[in-house]
């Protein structure tokens, strides 16, 4: 997913995601001079953030920049602001699996920004939250048919702490997982004990404390 290295495209950046965003919404952007970086992506989030929940849809050209800004968007709490409109308009299981994807072939700001919006992936729906939650009222439960997305997430987190030599990433896809072996399917069985022998002896406490809690759940 770093193919603006490859063709000398303006590398992507939260900012240069929502001015995406809000361009293909049509928000008009206002030039600030001098303002940081950070503030004029998160202004441009504040302003298309409306736009996106009152709309009944969504082109299908939003859906890749909306998972983008959300990917990108360093702020765990805001990143809802792309994501919810995404589980609106495109479903939860397009949207989870769009963050499954980045977290098994991205960089690894995009794979840390994937676990940072999974949450907000998991955002209660509410017919009268946005009208793209579905015609008079009634969605298509196939939407949001996630069970299957959900267990490609917890193989994909346990192959990467597994791969990864990078201390943060492997607290970001582990620390959060569940213990407890009920919520594996019986097909991950086999990674779910191999992750829990390296978490045993691995040099870092809250990494142990993990393993720990899993061997309890045994008990």
């Amino acid at each position: 997913m770093a193919e603006d290295d490859e063709t000398g495209a303006e590398p992507r950046s939260f900012l240069t995601c929502a001015a995406e965003v809000a361009r293909l919404l049509g928000v008009e952007d206002e030039d600030v001079p001098g303002e940081p970086d950070h503030r004029h992506a998160r202004r441009l989030a504040h302003r298309v953030r409306k736009p996106l929940l009152e709309r009944a849809g969504l082109p299908e050209e939003l859906f890749a920049p909306l998972m983008a800004a959300a990917v990108y968007d360093p702020d765990p709490s805001f990143c809802r602001w792309f994501v919810e409109p995404a589980v609106y308009a495109f479903g939860r299981r397009r949207v989870m699996a769009a963050l499954v994807d980045h977290l098994r072939f991205g960089t690894d700001t995009e794979r840390a920004g994937a676990v940072r919006a999974w949450y907000s992936a998991h955002v209660p729906l509410r017919a009268d939250r946005s009208p793209a939650y579905g015609p008079d009222g009634v969605r298509d439960p196939a939407l949001d048919e996630t069970r299957d997305i959900k267990h490609s997430w917890l193989e994909v987190s346990m192959r990467l702490f597994a791969e990864t030599a990078d201390l943060r990433m492997r607290h970001r896809v582990l620390l959060d997982l569940p213990a407890s072996r009920t919520a594996y399917p019986p097909r991950l069985h086999g990674l779910l004990e191999s992750t829990r022998a390296t978490a045993r002896a691995h040099p870092d406490p809250h990494i142990r404390d993990w393993a720990a809690a899993a061997d309890r759940d045994e008990a």
